[in-house]
């Protein structure tokens, strides 16, 4: 009974079955009035039932005939297209049309998904598609269904693949790469400009040398200069590589704003990490503070080799509230926490003047001691509505108001400048390059 259970679970009848029946059922019926065509629809009903059985034989003389392998990373970086290869291949003597049927995880949402393949005899292919996930966490793949039909083509026999897999979706690890070349051109091409040397004002003493005339003065050491029988001798010093660059991350319900299937927190944690890659190559420490209503994580900034991973495995998990974050528990954390003057990358959202006011305080006292890089999101779907022209009066209304709300937006970053605060309003989709710009900006004008 269970070999028969499973052999009706696994069979499926096609269209082509169905319309020979069909094509049967109306020759039968003309065949009341001609009575001549009685027997060719006989001989055709035993030929179609002769067909079904030789192909339904030819199909499952076989307990497993079709080989599917599924090739991925155990990792997908996310917002970007991560590519899934199929190897396929079976061992029936005649060539077979294949539908196969990857159960993709359900975030996708990706009903309608199918690949269509036709194998001859001991032949193997190489089936591949793409996925782009727009949110963090664990996706999980599951059983691949194979449908199969012989040329005869009257049944089509059902093979799953218990295939299940477990991936993670990082952020956007996938574009390190082509930032850390992007860091490592831009050091290549300060050092091919052969500029002078700017001497540092940091505490790091790098050599002890001749003065010549344009040096500072007040550098100036005696007590070698006494030993050296009047040559002046100065002191030089290093400028500063290692600053301290933390990215802030607001995870407040104004994050949660989608733009392209993914939220403004995604873009905002795929833009730190790749900043972080790109002050680590910069000889910076890189850090995270992650901040809502109730907590505050910190990283502490560092350069080790192992702090990319620490960094990858912090926002990992983090998730945006319902809540407006604690900007005073921010302050609060930084001044007791950190201690060395550092850039904070500050990414959040301010839709009005109004939510600006209410957090200025606190991010004004974090300017007194650091330097903050305020990052917020331009909400493009307004530029859709300020450019037609409009010939209604509603229409009219959309367009004031949307304008009006524009421009609120480029208020809040004259606040920002007004108090000496920097500020950054970028799309979502170039926040990362206008980041790592702002960042390498920063750095050769040596305000880090």
């Amino acid at each position: 009974m269970r070999i028969i259970r499973r052999f009706f679970n696994q069979l499926f009848f096609t269209r082509r079955l169905y319309l020979g029946l069909a094509a049967l059922a109306m020759l039968f019926f003309v065949a009341n009035a001609l009575s001549w065509l009685y027997w060719p629809a006989i001989l055709l009903s035993l030929f179609l039932f002769c067909s079904l059985l030789l192909d339904s034989w030819i199909l499952f003389n076989r307990t497993a005939p079709v080989a599917v392998h599924r090739l991925l990373n155990d990792r997908f970086s996310n917002g970007e297209e991560n590519g899934v290869t199929l190897e396929v291949k079976h061992d029936y003597p005649f060539t077979v049309d294949l539908e196969i049927i990857d159960e993709v995880p359900m975030q996708f949402q990706w009903r309608d998904f199918k690949l269509q393949a036709v194998l001859a005899p001991d032949q193997e292919k190489i089936l591949q598609y793409k996925l782009r996930p727009t949110s963090r966490g664990e996706y999980v793949f599951h059983d691949i269904q194979v449908f199969i039909k012989s040329p005869v083509k009257l049944v089509c026999r059902r093979q799953t693949l218990p295939m299940e897999q477990v991936v993670k979706v990082m952020p956007a690890f996938s574009q390190l790469r082509k930032y850390a070349l992007l860091a490592t051109e831009t050091e290549l091409a300060e050092a091919g400009n052969k500029r002078k040397p700017k001497s540092g004002h940091s505490l790091e003493f790098e050599q002890l040398r001749e003065y010549v005339v344009g040096d500072d003065v007040r550098n100036i050491n005696w007590k070698a200069t006494a030993r050296k029988g009047g040559q002046l001798m100065l002191n030089s010093f290093a400028d500063e590589r290692s600053q301290q660059i933390y990215c802030v991350i607001d995870k407040s319900r104004a994050m949660k704003m989608p733009f392209d299937g993914m939220t403004l927190l995604e873009y905002a944690i795929n833009a730190c990490l790749l900043l972080s890659q790109v002050a680590l190559l910069r000889h910076d420490k890189a850090g995270v503070i992650c901040f809502d209503d109730k907590n505050t994580e910190l990283l502490p900034a560092e350069k080790r080799s192992r702090q990319m991973n620490r960094i990858m495995d912090m926002l990992y998990n983090q998730q945006t509230g319902f809540m407006d974050s604690d900007f005073e528990k921010l302050q609060l954390t930084v001044r007791s926490q950190v201690h060395q003057r550092s850039l904070l990358v500050l990414f959040t959202n301010f839709e009005s003047i109004s939510s600006l006011d209410r957090q200025l305080p606190y991010i004004r006292q974090l300017a007194k001691q650091h330097l903050v890089l305020v990052i917020f999101f331009e909400n493009t779907g307004l530029n859709e509505l300020v450019q037609p022209n409009v010939d209604t009066m509603e229409g009219l209304y959309i367009k004031t108001i949307a304008e009006k709300f524009r421009q609120e937006k480029r208020q809040v970053l004259k606040e920002l400048q007004r108090h000496g605060i920097m500020g950054l309003l970028t799309t979502p989709k170039q926040v990362t390059i206008h980041t790592i710009n702002k960042y390498l900006e920063l750095k050769s004008r040596q305000m880090i």
